[in-house]
Formats: C-alpha cells, structure tokens, sequence
C-alpha cells in the first residue's frame, strides 16, 4: 500500500503564503505524477497543479502566476508554494499520486487526507 501524508496547511490573509508539503511512501517503484487538487465547500474537486515525468507543470488559469508545484523525487514528495493567496483559494487542499508499485506499468493512483486551507479577507 501507498499513504500519502499533506502539511501545510492554515489560516492566512489575503495576499499571504503558504507552502504545502506531501509525502508518499509505502510500496512504490516510481511515482509518474503528483498532483494538487483541491475541493471547496459545496463545489467539486478541482485539479490546481500537476507535475509528471518529463513533462512542463500544469496550472488551473485561476492559480497561474501565484501557485507553483515543484517535486523533491529523493524524497517522494511534492510541494505546492501559494502566492498572493484569496479568498476563494479557501478550500480542503489533496494531494493525488500516480505510483507504479512493480516496474512493470502496474499504476494506481492514490489520494492524501486533505489539508485545510483558509484564507480570510
């Protein structure tokens, strides 16, 4: 099995930062993706950034320019730095993996806890 395990999260002011932090561990061969999403109350699960093998990171247009995922693969962790924060970035904040557990392209995707994120005006 795979845990992954957010930090980082808080309360802050309109223009703050915060620094997201997420560690996978467990059974892991490699990690193809690591993501960011996000849900806030009573909206839909959102994708806020991603980051995958070989590939520019991707951004959601309301975070481009103040949000920027970065990956430590030494460590099986992924960051998320939130800049210039608003109000409606005010949500439960998920870290999601994409792990071969063998070497031989046998992909799960896993799914962290959440972690509040609370940005007051």
């Amino acid at each position: 099995q795979v845990q992954l395990v957010e930090s980082g999260g808080g309360l802050v002011q309109a223009g703050g930062s915060l620094r997201l932090s997420c560690v996978a561990s467990g059974n892991i061969f490699s990690i193809n993706a690591m993501s960011w999403y996000r849900q806030a109350a009573g909206k839909q699960r959102e994708l806020v950034a991603a980051t995958r093998n070989g590939l520019s990171p991707d951004y959601a247009d309301s975070v481009k320019g103040r949000f920027s995922i970065s990956r430590d693969n030494a460590k099986n962790t992924v960051y998320l730095q939130m800049n210039s924060l608003k109000p409606q970035d005010t949500a439960v904040y998920y870290c999601n993996a994409e792990v071969d557990l063998t070497g031989w392209d046998t992909i799960k995707t896993y799914w962290g806890q959440g972690t509040q994120v609370t940005v007051s005006s």
